[in-house]
This record gives structure tokens, C-alpha cells and sequence, in this order.
């Protein structure tokens, strides 16, 4: 079973949830031993498109030119030719929602082979331009094979996929422990000595919709807790005058850190603060991974799978957006409430290991591939 992954971008060119996704899709199903072997591909477009193909994670990484992009997507004048060639290597297609230009590529390449598109975001922002989209999209999703929402929240709030009902599955996304770096006593007391104990962390690119704005203004009720924010992104340098403005010392902003470093943030953490705060967050692969970890999370509800991972009152608590003093009043509970801290902590690991592993979404990947390839069976 031959399998082509499609998205506008994919590591080492970028980190973030959607490419982690992609990543454990890959690596989990290349661990599964099936009656069928598997090979992913992963297909993107890079500022540093040489070499054109490299393998990584033991996944063949092929990338063509990226030109420009306009309002996040990424589009490329030199790419159809490399794509058809993968295109024509594979047996089906996983593309990865949003990213119009790959509806564009699908229709210009005249592909005919089986296809699914896994649903991972709703259009919120470019609301202008979604109207022009529209008729291809529609064309597109109507096309597919199968469209995969990642989680019953999303697929039941989104129109969008309201719309697929006849070909829509649901798939939550999944992470492996085996995928992440054992715990390294050395980088744990380095972070130790800088960072302390017993702080709220966040760990994600510092998008739009993160709602990292109004954990600032929430924090300023909150001089005695520490909040860790580990990434980097867009919205930084904005975040860093408001912390200014606010007069706050009780934020540290660590930027980028290593898949090691970040286990060690987990392991030194009270808890994980997902302030995302608008439905461009579809699901949040940082609450997998404070699952994982043992630890309770902070969100809001915005109706996607952020509360199909943290239940509120089980795995942690969920707050209603734009609400800072809701903030305030969750972390507050969650500081001076260390055994509420564990119990739910336990539960929230044992929600990972019951739903969200990556061997688990690979199986279920593998089983509707299989099933639109007709093939004989796909004993997992």
C-alpha cells in the first residue's frame, strides 16, 4: 500500500501540529504489522526545496519550489511535474485541509487515483477569499472518497463537513510515546535551575487564534504563578510588548525548544494552559502531548476537538473564550489544588491511552484505505 501525503508544508521547514500529525500518520503506519506492507510519502512545498527528496523518520520527504503565498497559501509556478510523478508512484492520496492550491494541483494534474482529504480546520480567517474559493473546494470535497473529520466536536460544528455527511469518517489524531525522546536527567536540571517547579506551561506556535492575549491579561490577577510559553510565531513580538505593557514578571517566553526539552517542560510543569480562543484551532496536538504526560489542561470552548480531548471536570477545565477572569479562576484552582492537580492528570493519561495514541489513528488510517482499495483485508 502505497500512501502520498499532501500538505503545503512539513518538517524541517516548519513545526507544528499539522506536521506532527502527518509525521505520526507515517511513522505509526510503517510500524503496524499488516497483511499489506505500507509506504508513506510526504509531498510539500519548501523555500529550501533541495534536495528535492530526502528521507526522514524513514519517510521519503519530497519538496518542490515554494514561490509566494498569499493569505497562508503556499503556491508554487514549478511543482506539477513532481507532483504528477508521486502522484502516479502512489495508490492513494492523503491530502491535508486547508490548502487550496493542492485542490488546484488535484484538478490541473487530472488525478484519477482514489483520494481522501483529512479535515483538519475550518476557512475562519480569509472570509473574503472563501467566497471565491468556494465552487473548487466544494468540487473538491464532493470528489474525495472519503472526508476525515478528526473529531465528533468539529465534524458536528462545521458546515463545511456537515455538507460530507455520505463520505465523512471521523478520525481522532493520535500521538507515539516511542516517537518522543526519553526524559534526559541533564537538560531537566538545566531547565530546573532557570525555570523552576510547579509553572503553567504552553508550548505551540504563537498564532492569531492562540489566545496567548488574553492568558497575558488573565495573568496580571496572578503575580504569584509562573507561565512558561515555549515556541515562536508571528505574534511574538506583540505578545512581548503587552507582557511590557502589562508589567508582568511572571511570564517567560523560552522560544523554540527541542523535542527533548520539551518533555522536560512537561515533566517540570503543574499543568498546560490551550488558551485558543476562535475555531481555527481544530483539535491541538499540545493537548495530546499534555495528555501523554500526565498532565490537566486548561482550554476554551470553541466547539472543535480541544473538548474532545479536555472534558471538562475529568481531564481538566474548559473555560468559555475571550473571558480572562475565567483564566484566572482555573489556574487559581489548579495552583492551590494539588491533589485535583493528579487526579486529573491520571485521568487525562488514561484518555490518551484509550483514545488518542498513534498506533490507534494509524490503524483506523490504514483500515480506510484499505477499504476504498478494495483490498481482500487489512488485518491489523
Amino acid at each position: 500500500m502505497k500512501v502520498l501525503h499532501v500538505y503545503r508544508t512539513y518538517f524541517p521547514d516548519t513545526q507544528g501540529g499539522l506536521e506532527e500529525v502527518i509525521r505520526q500518520i507515517c511513522i505509526n503506519a510503517h510500524s503496524l504489522e499488516i497483511e499489506h506492507s505500507v509506504e508513506c510519502r510526504v509531498f510539500y512545498l519548501s523555500k529550501n526545496p533541495m534536495p528535492d527528496k530526502f528521507s526522514q523518520d524513514g519517510v521519503l520527504t519530497i519538496r518542490a519550489p515554494l514561490h509566494f503565498e498569499i493569505a497562508s497559501c503556499s503556491i508554487s509556478f514549478q511543482c506539477m511535474a513532481l507532483f504528477k510523478e508521486q502522484v502516479e508512484w502512489a495508490d492513494i492520496i492523503n491530502y491535508h485541509f486547508p490548502w487550496p492550491f493542492a485542490d488546484m494541483l488535484h484538478l490541473l494534474g487530472r488525478v484519477k487515483k482514489p483520494y481522501v482529504v483529512t479535515y483538519h480546520s475550518d476557512i475562519v480567517k480569509q472570509k473574503g477569499l472563501l467566497q471565491l474559493y468556494k465552487p473548487l473546494m466544494k468540487w473538491f470535497l464532493g470528489k474525495a472518497d472519503a472526508v476525515i473529520a478528526t473529531s465528533p466536536n468539529y465534524a458536528k460544528s462545521s458546515d463545511v463537513l456537515s455538507a460530507c455527511q455520505d463520505k465523512l469518517e471521523i478520525i481522532p489524531l493520535g500521538i507515539s510515546e516511542d516517537s518522543y525522546p526519553s526524559l534526559e536527567n541533564d537538560i531537566l536540571v538545566s531547565l530546573e535551575e532557570k525555570l523552576g517547579r510547579d509553572f503553567f506551561l504552553f508550548v505551540g506556535v504563537l498564532r492569531y487564534y492562540k489566545g496567548l492575549h488574553l492568558l497575558l491579561e488573565a495573568l496580571q490577577h496572578l503575580p504569584e504563578i509562573k507561565v512558561v510559553i515555549a515556541g515562536k510565531g508571528p505574534e511574538e513580538h506583540e505578545l512581548k510588548k503587552k507582557v511590557e505593557d502589562l508589567g508582568l514578571n511572571n511570564v517567560i517566553f523560552v522560544g523554540y525548544v527541542s523535542d527533548a526539552e520539551k518533555v522536560a517542560l512537561y515533566t517540570l510543569s503543574r499543568g498546560v494552559i490551550f488558551p485558543s480562543h476562535i475555531r481555527s484551532e481544530a483539535f491541538g496536538v499540545t493537548l495530546l502531548e499534555a495528555s501523554m504526560f500526565s498532565k490537566p489542561m486548561i482550554s476554551c470552548e470553541i466547539e472543535t476537538g480541544t473538548s474532545f480531548v479536555n472534558l471538562n471536570g475529568v481531564t481538566g477545565t474548559v473555560v468559555d473564550p475571550n473571558v480572562p477572569s475565567e483564566l484566572v479562576k482555573a489556574i487559581r484552582d489548579f495552583h492551590y489544588d494539588p491533589e485535583k492537580v493528579y487526579l486529573l492528570g491520571e485521568n487525562a493519561r488514561n484518555r490518551y491511552l484509550n483514545h488518542f495514541t498513534g498506533k490507534s489513528m494509524a490503524r483506523s488510517y490504514l483500515e480506510l484505505y484499505g477499504k476504498l482499495l478494495n483490498y481482500s483485508s487489512v488485518t491489523l
